[in-house]
């Protein structure tokens, strides 16, 4: 969507590796995508860190599928990931959503006031990220994979409870 907030950047994000990365300092640094209409793959291959390029390039991708699985792998990872500085820029890797919603200001009755909700966060060990490594996310069940309420009711999942306008309770 739209990035309405310079914040919803740093609460929104799928991140294999997120750092102060320069893909324009190599003429070989490509960032490159492709869709097969079930994944879609982006890959930062051969890029460095702004002003630490001696400490070589990172290849790392991202898989998203359409069955809501992610997989981020990494090929090269030069030096280990909590060696590289944060005073530029956040280094971390997961995935994080949050959404902002515009209320009225209550000192100026034309204004709205911007508030960002983080409702999800994970967030990887980056000391776990090496070299011929990946990380899998597998989406958990949730009453949205179900077409009617019966399939609900019938369900064997286990999580919180909602309201079920047609049942008129609780499931």
């Amino acid at each position: 969507g739209d990035v309405i907030h310079r914040m919803l950047t740093a609460t929104q994000y799928i991140a294999p590796l997120m750092a102060n990365f320069n893909p324009s300092y190599s003429r070989n640094s490509t960032v490159q995508y492709l869709d097969n209409g079930t994944v879609f793959v982006v890959q930062w291959d051969k890029v460095y860190l702004q002003g630490k390029e001696d400490m070589g390039s990172f290849t790392f991708q991202a898989a998203l599928h359409s069955s809501g699985r992610i997989v981020f792998g990494y090929k090269e990872i030069p030096v280990p990931v909590l060696q590289i500085s944060a005073s530029q820029h956040p280094v971390k890797a997961g995935l994080s959503d949050a959404f902002m919603i515009l209320n009225p200001s209550p000192d100026v009755p034309e204004s709205r006031r911007r508030t960002i909700y983080e409702y999800h966060r994970v967030e990887l060990d980056t000391s776990r990220i090496t070299n011929l490594s990946a990380v899998e996310f597998t989406p958990l069940p949730t009453c949205l994979q179900h077409q009617s309420c019966e399939m609900c009711v019938s369900s064997e999942l286990t999580f919180n409870c909602s309201w079920c306008h047609v049942l008129q309770r609780y499931l």
